[in-house]
């Protein structure tokens, strides 16, 4: 049994990295497929202007040829999970100048329409701008920039926007929706990822109070454990020492806890202590801290309560335990506490308080337990 717990332990880390895995490969072959739809987009844009004599059939064979090609290697190369070696697992710069410089050679080879190709250079950057670094952009932008620069003044290509004929303006118009479009694809994506993003972080705030609200409580009873309640203690005597505000605290103990324990089994005094703090938090006011200090040892913070005050309240408190029926818990079950007070003094550090509600305690115990003391 011991064996397998180990292997489930060993197998299960695994089984989440491989499904990682695979989720990142789908996204990248949605990527990819999309990609290589508007290489066939472009060589269908390209077909039509050959049809109508502006370019050879051969340069939309060629382009379609290039871009689909250079996207089956990226998608291989995906299905291999060779991306997961890196950080990007899109290979996003490596995507864009590849992607650019297929645009670029269809400027200077097809320059009867070399106006459509730098449109679609405009939504390649753009798009690899979404996944990419403010310095990796700048790296592709210049990329871009120098291609241009090279085919618009270092060489003698004319490129054009044929719009001589009624067809060349109908395909220019086309070039430029279809263009358009996928402008808007990008923004449409970009808001996608940025609504993820949000959404992300929304959840990781609310993970993130959740486990500062489990790091706070104490597992068992629901109120603070001992390291907050004691947070919550000194945080309250220096407000109170610092307005001149009373401030009182008492140290509660179930008596004759370890006996209930030994008679009843430790399921039942779970529930003891569970029924316990249940009834302190009820009776306690909203301003009042309430945490487990150890074992069956409560601690309870009362800011603005005077020592008179706090005992009344203790005393109350006490009266009501001790007639709490735990006929849920066990028939012939009784529950008593016995409670130490201790006011906070204008020079008292929280170990002094809790040393005088603790002496305080032990009194209360002393004399019979059931009953309520001052330190």
């Amino acid at each position: 049994m011991a064996q397998s717990a180990v292997q489930r332990t060993t197998i299960e880390p695994r089984t989440e990295f491989k499904r990682g895995v695979d989720k990142r490969a789908r996204l990248r072959r949605q990527m990819y497929v999309a990609q290589m739809a508007s290489f066939i987009l472009d060589a269908a844009i390209l077909f039509l202007y050959a049809l109508n004599g502006t370019i050879s059939i051969s340069a939309s064979a060629w382009y379609v040829a290039a871009g689909v090609g250079w996207t089956a290697i990226a998608l291989i190369l995906s299905e291999l999970h060779f991306n997961d070696r890196f950080r990007d697992h899109y290979l996003t710069v490596p995507q864009s100048l590849g992607s650019i410089g297929i645009e670029l050679l269809a400027i200077y080879f097809i320059p009867e329409v070399g106006f459509y190709f730098a449109c679609i250079i405009f939504v390649v950057l753009g798009f690899g701008a979404l996944r990419m670094s403010a310095r990796q952009t700048g790296v592709v932008w210049a990329y871009a920039a120098i291609g241009l620069t090279t085919v618009f003044t270092l060489t003698n290509q004319r490129i054009a926007m044929p719009m001589d004929s009624y067809a060349d303006r109908h395909l220019a118009l086309l070039c430029f929706v279809t263009a358009l479009g996928r402008c808007a694809f990008t923004g449409l994506y970009g808001a996608s990822l940025r609504e993820a993003l949000y959404r992300r972080g929304n959840e990781l705030k609310l993970a993130h109070a959740k486990i500062e609200e489990l790091a706070q409580v104490d597992e068992l009873t629901g109120v603070l454990n001992r390291r907050y309640v004691m947070r919550a203690l000194n945080d309250e005597m220096a407000r109170a020492q610092r307005a001149g505000t009373p401030c009182s605290l008492a140290i509660i103990d179930i008596d004759f806890f370890k006996r209930i324990n030994d008679s009843y089994g430790h399921p039942t005094g779970d529930e003891v202590l569970r029924g316990f703090a249940l009834m302190l938090v009820r009776n306690m006011r909203s301003i009042d801290r309430i945490g487990r200090y150890g074992g069956e040892e409560f601690l309870v913070v009362m800011p603005d309560a005077a020592k008179d005050q706090a005992v009344l309240v203790m005393d109350r408190l006490r009266q009501i335990i001790s007639e709490q029926h735990w006929d849920s818990v066990s028939d012939d079950l009784r529950v008593t506490l016995s409670a130490g007070i201790a006011q906070v003094r204008p020079n008292d550090a929280p170990e002094d308080t809790l040393a005088r509600a603790d002496a305080a305690l032990y009194k209360a115990k002393d004399a019979g337990r059931n009953r309520v003391a001052v330190g």
